[in-house]
């Protein structure tokens, strides 16, 4: 970790929940199980040569099925600048989730140099209730030369 990701606030904790009016659902959980960094190449922007492909499971340990409807990431940089991501399905899919199953995938974020990622997922429970789980905060860091 060099210098610059060591200046990141760490005092930044999101809300629990990016998504306003939902609930967290007790049991439903979310992990980052891998991160993997991946420098420059002609498939990234000259301004953001930095790739960290993250790899996340999605469990849900609840007693309710439930449909996940989206996603939500907010990247801190360590000049206090923000850039949020949000959209409608996860890498194209609302994976509906009983009780003790999960969904697992990865994508990626591009950034100029260090940051940190904030992520939740929202959808609906059986019943129709609004949910979302948090992911924990990462810190994406650009390897020491």
């Amino acid at each position: 970790m060099n210098g610059i990701c060591k200046v990141i606030d760490r005092s930044f904790v999101p809300a629990v929940s990016l998504v306003p009016a939902s609930i967290p659902l007790p049991g439903l959980t979310a992990r980052l199980d891998k991160l993997v960094y991946h420098h420059g190449g002609k498939s990234l922007p000259e301004d953001k040569p930095h790739a960290f492909v993250y790899f996340v499971t999605i469990r849900n340990g609840s007693d309710r099925s439930v449909t996940l409807l989206g996603r939500k990431w907010v990247l801190q940089h360590p000049d206090g600048s923000q850039v949020v991501i949000e959209g409608d399905k996860i890498v194209g899919e609302t994976p509906r989730l009983a009780p003790g199953e999960q969904f697992s995938y990865n994508s990626y974020h591009v950034t100029g140099g260090d940051a940190r990622a904030s992520g939740s997922f929202h959808g609906v429970d059986e019943f129709g209730n609004k949910i979302h789980v948090g992911l924990p905060t990462f810190e994406m860091c650009l390897p020491e030369s």
